[in-house]
């Protein structure tokens, strides 16, 4: 396989990952989000914590009415974090009280290979 088609590959699994996570989010499942992490994002935030901080954020959003995939980009290095294997996804989001949202979810490879959220923002 081309190292393109690795890298498309790469891309469309952390964007499933991506998903996946953002859905328990949207469910309020916000404790989940942390379980379902990265363990160095779990490592750095504890679940009560995080799950505050989540629910603060997205509560007065309301409810999520749209969200598409506005770019995706691989990466092997972001700052503050350890050299891997990351996609930058960017998500342009509308809620019920705010229309023009953008969430950046970052997954990251494990060590099995999998892809788990290693970051999420939200504007």
């Amino acid at each position: 396989m081309s190292a393109q088609a690795q890298s498309a590959q790469d891309i469309e699994q952390a964007k499933a990952a991506a998903t996946s996570w953002l859905a328990l989010a949207d469910s309020n499942r916000h404790a989940s989000t942390w379980t379902e992490a990265a363990e160095p994002f779990r490592k750095a935030v504890s679940q009560s914590d995080w799950t505050q901080t989540l629910q603060a954020i997205r509560t007065p959003l309301g409810a999520l009415k749209s969200r598409s995939v506005k770019s995706a980009t691989f990466a092997k290095n972001l700052p503050g974090g350890p050299e891997g294997d990351y996609v930058v996804i960017t998500f342009a989001s509308v809620y019920a009280n705010k229309a023009d949202t953008v969430e950046t979810v970052t997954p990251a490879r494990t060590k099995d290979g999998s892809w788990k959220v290693s970051g999420y923002y939200i504007r």
